[in-house]
């Protein structure tokens, strides 16, 4: 059994090692026949070489399968590291308890009829989850199909595919919350000859949950990339907690997260029973963490097998070579999409390429033509001078169809030799037709192999961002905190959001709330030049629908008249509504209108938003989020990533706003969400106004801040 000894793991991980790398196993309701679900782990583990002890429990006195059978666990009387649970749901709660008695470290459970069909069912399936959390039981289930360690040859599933030919063991490790999908993507990786370390599908998660499947292969040995199918997360620390885990351990997670849309976020809540989420708020946070999220299964497969074969690049720079113009034009606007260096190959060796073929394209894509079915000597010292003199860090061959050739396998298998041993940093593809059994050589060298050549640029972009990803400074750990500065429960008024915002450091703009049309005649006055005057209300969040916000108002006249029309058409259209007064407000000029925004997400906790705001912001949903807080510099980038970036750079001449200062804001801001912690609910800092330096930089103007009552928020 695998042990894990970083104590760092903590035992919550390193027990699920009971469960993947169990040194014997028990299987509850074995069953004599093969090929029934009691049955089914029974057989496998015999006929597939598991080298542990197997002992089936059945109330039948007599042999399973050949093998002597036991009325209980407890009667085994020998150690147990799993047990598997191929039972009804009204015999698991006695079932539970007599693992527990006998010493069982961990159970997978592949009973149905818990939180998948009705609330009684939710609640038995609690109840079992605690008891077993209690007794420190690692349970995997229920309503799963249980996990499989090719290496270990552990086969504790009863999922039929085994049957139609075993995956090979390797060093990519799967986890999905469907056990269809788990199915599916074991029938891939064989037919893909993918090796896998571990395959686990985790259920309605009453324990174990998909989380803790990502940590414990973050941290074994035998697992290199990791693959995942999610529909849900109920634990955001967890999970942030064990991404933090995999990318300490620079192993790449290629995750497919299902329920983008509405419809498909509310067909995995019906599934799994797991909250949805913003899945903004998922790819946020999978970024952040450096997880490629895959848009599709061929992707999701393509990406960790690459992964799996190949080192990380150390920049972006690729060197394309191709013995087809069309094609390397093709491969050009591929990588100019997914934002690679194809830097040209310097001037002399350039040269050097047309003394060898004179009508060659010597730049980058390097097209060596047709000519090298007179001379075969031209790929590798091409690809030689195009690492050497180019200096790329990633080099992409395609050779059309000249891999269907025996005559040019020869060439092709040098290639990848020699190319290996003499760039062992280097990361190479190649791109052409070839035999299984040949992929599988250039593959066992390190060389990845694709038949479309587009597929090569885009996959090695991804290995891209993963080394740039694991470059980066690591996210701050996840931690969870009380709160330590709460908000009041329901909306602020303008003014008091606003205040909230100021002792928060964040800046903000002048302002005076009126009781009267003349006291806001005065504050006019005192402004010395054209004023906002917009209602004061905690019911009114959308001031300028029903009348509430006036705009460049000069002199007594405007702002007294305004005032009034104001007042009348909010009486109007809110009756009800609590007037406060009026604020009075200088009126900015100028700037680039932003969002800053703060919101407590269910599953991930407070997350912080940064995009173009007035208008822009629901015309464009041009926002950027982060889990909070962000430092000065992952602020900074939040900016730079927005596509509307170039109007707060300066764009057509206009000067640049103050980014530092609009970033310190940004930062103070997530400060406050985290100090607020459970009791927010959201902070729309829209806009604030962004102006150069020499202006001061920029202020917010207006803020809606939503509190909510908490236990902890009270006792405050």
């Amino acid at each position: 059994m695998q042990v894990f000894t970083d104590s760092a793991l903590g035992a919550r991980i390193d027990s699920l090692s009971s469960i993947f790398t169990p040194r014997s196993v028990a299987v509850v309701g074995a069953s004599d026949t093969p090929t029934k679900i009691g049955g089914i782990p029974v057989d496998f583990l015999k006929r597939f070489g598991y080298a542990g002890a197997i002992y089936p429990v059945n109330p039948k006195p007599g042999l399973v399968q050949g093998l002597p059978s036991f009325n209980t666990l407890q009667a085994i009387g020998a150690p147990l590291d799993l047990a598997i649970f191929a039972i009804p749901a009204n015999l698991v709660p006695a079932a539970l308890d007599d693992a527990i008695a006998a010493g069982v470290r961990g159970v997978v459970l592949f009973s149905s009829g818990f939180a998948e069909v009705s609330a009684a069912g939710a609640r038995l399936q609690a109840q079992l989850g605690a008891k077993a959390r209690a007794s420190g039981v690692r349970l995997l289930g229920p309503n799963c199909l249980g996990a499989i360690n090719p290496g270990h040859k552990v086969y504790a599933s009863f999922t039929p595919t085994p049957n139609a030919g075993l995956v090979r063991a390797g060093n990519i490790g799967i986890v999905s919350q469907s056990g269809a999908f788990g199915a599916y993507a074991y029938s891939l990786a064989r037919e893909r000859n993918i090796g896998i370390s571990q395959w686990v599908t985790t259920g309605n998660e009453a324990d174990v949950d998909f989380a803790d499947c990502v940590e414990w292969m973050a941290h074994d040995p035998a697992t290199k990339v990791i693959m995942g199918y999610m529909e849900g997360c109920r634990d955001g620390f967890r999970l942030r907690r064990a991404l933090a885990a995999a990318r300490a351990a620079r192993k790449p997670v290629v995750i497919v997260k299902v329920g983008r849309t509405a419809i498909g976020a509310q067909a995995a809540a019906s599934h799994t029973a797991a909250l949805a989420g913003n899945d903004a708020v998922y790819d946020a946070v999978l970024r952040e963490y450096g997880v490629h999220r895959a848009r599709d299964i061929a992707e999701f497969f393509g990406i960790a097998a690459s992964a799996s074969v190949a080192a990380l690049p150390t920049d972006r720079s690729l060197g394309l070579f191709t013995i087809s113009g069309g094609v390397g034009v093709l491969m050009a606007d591929a990588a100019g999409d997914a934002g690679m260096d194809l830097r040209p190959m310097p001037q002399a060796a350039q040269d050097t390429i047309r003394s060898w073929v004179p009508f060659a394209g010597p730049a980058n894509p390097v097209d060596i033509t047709g000519q090298v079915t007179n001379d075969s000597t031209l790929v590798e010292r091409t690809a030689r001078l195009m690492l050497d003199e180019g200096g790329y860090a990633n080099w992409i061959g395609f050779m059309a169809a000249a891999g269907t050739s025996d005559k040019f396998w020869p060439v092709l298998e040098s290639l990848v030799t020699n190319l290996r041993r003499d760039y062992p940093h280097k990361v190479l593809a190649v791109s052409t037709l070839l035999k299984p059994e040949r992929q599988r050589v250039l593959e066992a060298m390190g060389c990845m192999f694709f038949s479309e050549p587009s597929e090569a640029v885009r996959t090695i972009a991804a290995l891209a961002d993963f080394g740039a990803a694991f470059a980066r400074p690591a996210p701050a750990a996840p931690v969870q905190l009380p709160a330590t500065a709460p908000l009041p429960a329901g909306t602020q008024s303008e003014p008091q959001g606003l205040a909230t915002l100021a002792a928060a450091g964040i800046h903000t703009a002048q302002h005076q709330v009126a009781q009267s049309a003349d006291e806001a005649v005065a504050a006019a006055q005192r402004s010395g030049g054209p004023v906002v005057l917009k209602i004061v209300s905690p019911d009114i969040t959308h001031k300028s629908d029903i009348g509430g916000v006036a705009l460049g108002l000069r002199g007594a006249t405007a702002v007294r008249a305004a005032h009034e029309r104001m007042l009348a058409s909010v009486r109007s259209h809110a009756p009800t509504a609590r007037i406060e007064g009026v604020l009075v407000a200088p009126m900015l000029s100028g700037g680039v209108e932003c969002i800053l925004g703060a919101h407590n997400d269910p599953v991930f906790g407070p997350m912080v938003v940064f995009g173009l705001g007035g208008v822009f912001v629901e015309l464009l949903g041009d926002v950027v989020l982060h889990s909070a807080p962000v430092t000065q510099e992952q602020a900074l980038e939040m900016i730079h990533s927005t596509r509307g970036f170039a109007l707060l750079a300066g764009a057509r001449g206009q000067p640049p706003v103050d980014l530092e200062h609009l970033a310190g804001n940004l930062a103070a801001l997530s400060q406050l969400a985290v100090a607020a912690g459970d009791t927010l609910v959201s902070i729309d800092v829209n806009p604030f106004i962004a102006l150069p330096k020499e202006l001061g930089g920029g202020c917010a103007v207006d803020a809606v801040v939503v509190g909510r009552a908490t236990d902890q928020g009270e006792r405050a």
